[in-house]
C-alpha cells in the first residue's frame, strides 16, 4: 500500500495569530480658515500624491516578494513531504513502534528545514519528537485532511511563532487505477522563523526605501510650485499696482499652458480697463471744465442781472400788484441762480485741487457767533447755542463760515425748532485732540435710505422736494471742506427723533486734507 503518486495540493487557509497587524486611520486636525498658503498646499498635494505612489508600490513590491518568498518554501516542504510518505510503503496493522521509527526518518529527510512528524491513526498518537506539535494543528487542517484524500496544508501563529503544517492521509491500492484510505493521517509541522525574518527585512526594506523617496519627491514638488506661483505673484503685484493707479501695468506672457492663457486674458481686460478709465477720466474732466466754464460765463451777467433785480426790489413797491410780484419773483430765482453758480464754482475748484487752506488760530466759539449773526439768526428764538469760551484751534475762517452755515441753514430748512449748535473737545480713538461741532435738530430727522447718500450733490433725501430753497451742493462743498480742514464729518439720527450732523477736526492739523 503507498501513497497516491501525485496528490493535488489544495489551497489551505492562514489563521492569525498574536503578531497580526491592524490598520488605523489617524485624524488629522481640521486648519484653520487660510492657515496655508498656495505654496504649502502645493506641497502637501504633491508630496501627498508621492506618498501614496511610493506607499502603494513599496506595499505591492512587499506582497509580492513575501509571497514568493513564503510559497517557496511552503512549496519545497509540500513536495518533499509528499514524495517522502509516497516512498514509504503502508501496510496494516499500525504498530506503534515501527510507526515511530518511520516518522523520525520523515522527519530527517524534512526540507527546506527539519520537520516534527505526527500521525494519528484512530486514538493513537505518535510524534517525531518530543514537541507537542498536536497542538499547532487545527481542527480545520484536521478535516481537510481526513475529508480530502489528496492533503492540505495551512500556515498557521501559534504564541507568536510562525508554522506551516502540512496533513496528508495514506492510502494503498486495490488495483491498478483505485485506492482506500488506511485512516493513517501524517502531520508534518515547520517552523517558519527564518522565513519571517527575510518577511521582516523585506518590510524595513520597503519602508526604508520610500522614505528616501519622499525626500526626493520634494525637489520637484519645491520646482514645480514654483512654476506654478511665479505667475500668481506677478498676477497678485500687477492687481495691485492697478489697483494704485497704475492702469498700463501688464504681466510677462510664458509658455502658452493655462497660466500663460490667464497672464493674457489678465493684460487684455487690464488694457480694456486703462481705455474705458480713460474715456471716463477724459469725459470727467469735459464735464468739470464745462460746469466751470459756464459758471465763469454766467458770472458777469449774473452781476448785472442781480443790480437790476435790486432795483427793481427797491421800486416794486410803486408798482402795480401783478408786475410788483413778477419783480419779486424775478428777483428771487435770480438770487437762487447765483448761489447755485457760485456753489458750482466752488466744486469746481474742489474738483481742480485748486481750493486753499489759509488757515490762521481763531476763538472756535467767536467765529461760530459772527457765522450765526452775518445771516441774522442770532436772535432767531429757532436757534440754541452752547458754546463754551476758551476753544481755539488753527482753522480757515472762511471755509469754517461756510461749514456751519450750510449745517444750520440746512438745519432750519429741513429739520424741526429748535435747533441747537453745540461746540466741544473731545479725542479720538487713537488719542488725537479733536474739536467737535455739532448741529442738531428736532425734525422728524433723515430717513435711513437716506443717509448713505446725504453728502452726495444734488440729492435730495425727499424726492418731491424738487423746488427746496438750497442750491443742492451745500452738504457736498460742507464735506469737502472739513475733508479739507483733515477732518470727517457725519450724519445720523437721535434716538428721540431729529437729525444730528458731526464735524470733527484736528486740532493742530489744518494741513491734513491737503
Amino acid at each position: 500500500m503507498t501513497a497516491l503518486p501525485r496528490p493535488r495540493r489544495t489551497r489551505g487557509g492562514e489563521s492569525k495569530g498574536q503578531d497580526g497587524t491592524g490598520s488605523g486611520t489617524r485624524t488629522r486636525e481640521q486648519p484653520r480658515a487660510r492657515a496655508f498658503g498656495l505654496r504649502t498646499r502645493l506641497l502637501a498635494a504633491f508630496l501627498l500624491v508621492a506618498a501614496v505612489s511610493a506607499g502603494t508600490t513599496s506595499a505591492l513590491t512587499y506582497r509580492e516578494a513575501r509571497n514568493a518568498l513564503l510559497k517557496t518554501a511552503q512549496d519545497t516542504a509540500v513536495s518533499t513531504f509528499r514524495d517522502e510518505v509516497e516512498r514509504v510503503g503502508w501496510g496494516l496493522p499500525v504498530h506503534e513502534e515501527v510507526l515511530e521509527a518511520t516518522l523520525r526518518d520523515l522527519a530527517r529527510t524534512g526540507r527546506p528545514r527539519p520537520w516534527v512528524v505526527f500521525a494519528e491513526y484512530g486514538s493513537l498518537r505518535v510524534s517525531s519528537g518530543e514537541n507537542p506539535v498536536s497542538t499547532v494543528i487545527t481542527p480545520e487542517l484536521r478535516r481537510a485532511a481526513t475529508a480530502d484524500r489528496y492533503g492540505s496544508f495551512e500556515r498557521v501563529v501559534k504564541d507568536g511563532v510562525p508554522y506551516l503544517t502540512i496533513g496528508m492521509p495514506t492510502v494503498f491500492r486495490t488495483d491498478p487505477d483505485g485506492v482506500l484510505p488506511t485512516g493513517l493521517v501524517l502531520y508534518a509541522v515547520m517552523r517558519m522563523t527564518d522565513e519571517q525574518i527575510n518577511v521582516d527585512a523585506l518590510l524595513v526594506a520597503a519602508r526604508n526605501g520610500a522614505l528616501p523617496g519622499l525626500a526626493v519627491a520634494l525637489v520637484p514638488g519645491l520646482l514645480a510650485a514654483r512654476s506654478v506661483l511665479r505667475p500668481v505673484r506677478e498676477l497678485r503685484r500687477a492687481a495691485r499696482s492697478m489697483g494704485s493707479g497704475r492702469l498700463d501695468t501688464r504681466i510677462p506672457v510664458r509658455g502658452s499652458d493655462e497660466l500663460a492663457d490667464l497672464a493674457d486674458t489678465f493684460n487684455e481686460s487690464a488694457g480694456q480697463l486703462e481705455r474705458s478709465v480713460g474715456e471716463l477720466r477724459e469725459a470727467e474732466a469735459r464735464a468739470r471744465r464745462f460746469a466751470s466754464d459756464v459758471s465763469h460765463e454766467l458770472r458777469t451777467p449774473l452781476a448785472g442781472m442781480l443790480a437790476v433785480t435790486e432795483v427793481l426790489d427797491q421800486d416794486a413797491d410803486r408798482l402795480d400788484a401783478d408786475t410788483a410780484q413778477a419783480v419779486r419773483l424775478v428777483s428771487a430765482e435770480t438770487g437762487k441762480l447765483a448761489v447755485l453758480v457760485e456753489d458750482l464754482m466752488e466744486i469746481s475748484r474742489f474738483d481742480a485741487r485748486a481750493a486753499e487752506l489759509n488757515s490762521d488760530e481763531i476763538d472756535v466759539a467767536e467765529a461760530i457767533r459772527k457765522t450765526l449773526q452775518t445771516r441774522h439768526w442770532a436772535d432767531d428764538d429757532r436757534i440754541r447755542t452752547e458754546l463754551p469760551a476758551g476753544v481755539r484751534a488753527r482753522l480757515d475762517p472762511r471755509r469754517f463760515d461756510v461749514v456751519v452755515a450750510n449745517l444750520v441753514g440746512n438745519a432750519l430748512r429741513h429739520g424741526g425748532a429748535p435747533v441747537t449748535v453745540l461746540l466741544r473737545t473731545g479725542a479720538s480713538s487713537s488719542g488725537t485732540l479733536l474739536l467737535v461741532v455739532e448741529v442738531v435738530d428736532r425734525g422728524p430727522g433723515i430717513p435711513a435710505a437716506a443717509l448713505p447718500h446725504i453728502f452726495d450733490r444734488f440729492y435730495k433725501a425727499d424726492a418731491a422736494r424738487t423746488r427746496s430753497p438750497g442750491s443742492g451742493l451745500g452738504l457736498a462743498i460742507t464735506l469737502e471742506n472739513v475733508n479739507l480742514h483733515g477732518g470727517t464729518i457725519r450724519a445720523g439720527n437721535l434716538p428721540g427723533g431729529g437729525a444730528v450732523f458731526t464735524v470733527e477736526i484736528p486740532l493742530g492739523a489744518e494741513e491734513a486734507g491737503r
